[in-house]
């Protein structure tokens, strides 16, 4: 194992690029671990992992996981995949490929060096759910060839995986499914509906609204879900998940508009447009198991997390302004 050889845990976490990657591999280095950061860059950005590049213990491999990788590691934190309908939607085929082969992939290097391994699986494997909130037994309400299912339906394929290495291999796995979560670092253009209202809000441009908004999320800032992480994955090997990790607090898309712009304090006008297809009309963590197996539950609240993620947003753009001027 890499720990008998340098001394200390290394840790490989793919996407660590991305959003919730690059939050998790500083938690990693703060508490001493080594870190091999892989990701492809089709979403990452290598800006989010800037402050660390020269770090002693921190090292970045540009690979793509759908094919396999050869490394010397004690544990795998798995995130690689575009987590937004914009990207994942881009390349549905690589999406899937990404979910199932890049699975595949990883599992088997766990396999090889007999080491615990982690997947960021996703609520979207419950699909539009008919169970309110939604519980890890339930088995969700996907549509299989819909525009979402590369992503939803290659999430569930990999949890699928996950589960028979763990029954046929032995293996130690961790199945964490992650509900909405926001911050610092999300990609501005990525769709989602926290970055997409606060980009408007600050361009003092009209909040695109789609359907009503009387559809519901629950969000989870990131970094309530890494200290989720880093939990599950200290776990005992018989505790497998999946766990849901997120926000129990449930807001409709319409009160989020509205929270965005009394934050901002914008004059944006809110504008609804179609719904599109197969998005979920409600998502609502249950945690019970999260509070009772890894003493667990989110602390920072929807207002708190959007004020710092606005601040984040704000100075993006006025460092993006700046560049231009001075182009």
């Amino acid at each position: 194992m890499a720990r008998e050889i340098y001394g200390r845990r290394r840790v490989l976490v793919t996407g660590g690029a991305g959003f919730l990657g690059s939050h998790l591999i500083d938690r990693l280095l703060a508490r001493g671990d080594e870190v091999l950061c892989v990701d492809n860059l089709f979403t990452g950005d290598k800006r989010n992992l800037d402050h660390v590049h020269g770090h002693e213990r921190f090292e970045f491999m540009r690979h793509d996981i759908s094919f396999p990788l050869y490394v010397e590691v004690d544990e795998i934190y798995n995130l690689a995949c575009p987590a937004s309908p914009v990207h994942y939607q881009h390349d549905p085929v690589q999406t899937t490929k990404t979910s199932v082969l890049g699975a595949i992939n990883m599992l088997g290097l766990a396999k090889r060096l007999q080491c615990k391994i982690f997947q960021a699986s996703t609520s979207e494997v419950y699909g539009d759910p008919a169970v309110h909130p939604q519980r890890e037994d339930y088995w969700g309400n996907v549509n299989p060839i819909g525009l979402r299912s590369c992503y939803d339906e290659g999430k569930r394929c990999a949890e699928t995986l996950f589960f028979d290495y763990s029954r046929q291999h032995r293996l130690s796995i961790k199945v964490a499914r992650i509900f909405n979560t926001y911050g610092p670092r999300m990609h501005p253009a990525d769709g989602r509906v926290v970055s997409n209202f606060i980009i408007q809000a600050l361009k003092g441009e009209p909040i695109s609204l789609y359907g009503d908004g009387s559809q519901t999320r629950s969000f989870c800032y990131y970094e309530d879900l890494i200290e989720g992480f880093l939990r599950l994955m200290d776990t005992p090997d018989d505790v497998t998940g999946p766990v849901n990790l997120g926000n129990p607090n449930e807001f409709t898309i319409r009160q989020l508009a509205e929270q965005v712009i009394d934050l901002v304090g914008a004059k944006s006008q809110i504008i609804e447009r179609p719904l599109p297809q197969d998005d979920p009309m409600q998502r609502q963590p249950d945690i019970t198991l999260a509070r009772t197996t890894l003493g667990w539950e989110p602390t920072v609240q929807l207002r708190e997390g959007l004020a710092k993620t606005i601040e984040y947003f704000d100075g993006l753009l006025s460092s993006d302004e700046a560049r231009r001027a001075g182009a």
